[in-house]
C-alpha cells in the first residue's frame, strides 16, 4: 500500500492552508488571484474518475465549501473552479477568486504573467481569514 505524497510542483508553488476530510487545501503562491487548491489525500489518484464514489462526493463537498469561503472571504465576481492535470498529474482542483479587472480577466490565469509571490504574513492573514469563513 503506498502512502499520500503530494506532489513537488504542487509542494513549491503552494502554501499549506489546512487539511480537510479528504483533501489537504492550499494558497497557490500568486497574490494575483486568491487561488485554492484541493488536493485529495489519496496516493497515486490522477482523475476524478479513479477516486472511490464515496470519496468523489467529498471532493465535490469539500469543492463547494472552498468555493463559498473564498467568495465570502474576497467578494469576488465568479469563482473558477477547474481539474486540469496537464503539468502536476496529481489530481487536484484549482478554485480560483476572479474579478472584471483583475490581471487575466476574462481570460485564464494559467500561465498569464509573472507570478507573484505572497509575503509571508499576507500568506498567513488570507489563510486565517479562508479557515474561519470554513469554521475550522
Amino acid at each position: 500500500m503506498t502512502t499520500f505524497v503530494l506532489d513537488e510542483k504542487l509542494t513549491a508553488d503552494t502554501i499549506a492552508v489546512a487539511r480537510l476530510g479528504l483533501c489537504e487545501l492550499r494558497l497557490m503562491n500568486d497574490r494575483r488571484w486568491p487561488w485554492l487548491i484541493l488536493v485529495p489525500q489519496r496516493p497515486d489518484k490522477v482523475e476524478l474518475h479513479d477516486l472511490t464514489p464515496l470519496d468523489q462526493t467529498m471532493l465535490t463537498f469539500e469543492m463547494a465549501m472552498t468555493a463559498q469561503a473564498l467568495k465570502s472571504v474576497t467578494a469576488c465576481e465568479k469563482i473558477n473552479t477547474g481539474a486540469l492535470g496537464n503539468i502536476v498529474r496529481q489530481l487536484h482542483v484549482h478554485v480560483i477568486a476572479r474579478s472584471s479587472g483583475d490581471p487575466a480577466w476574462p481570460g485564464p490565469v494559467w500561465g498569464h504573467g509573472t507570478r507573484e509571490p505572497y509575503q509571508p504574513e499576507a500568506a498567513g492573514q488570507f489563510s486565517l481569514a479562508i479557515k474561519r469563513a470554513l469554521d475550522i
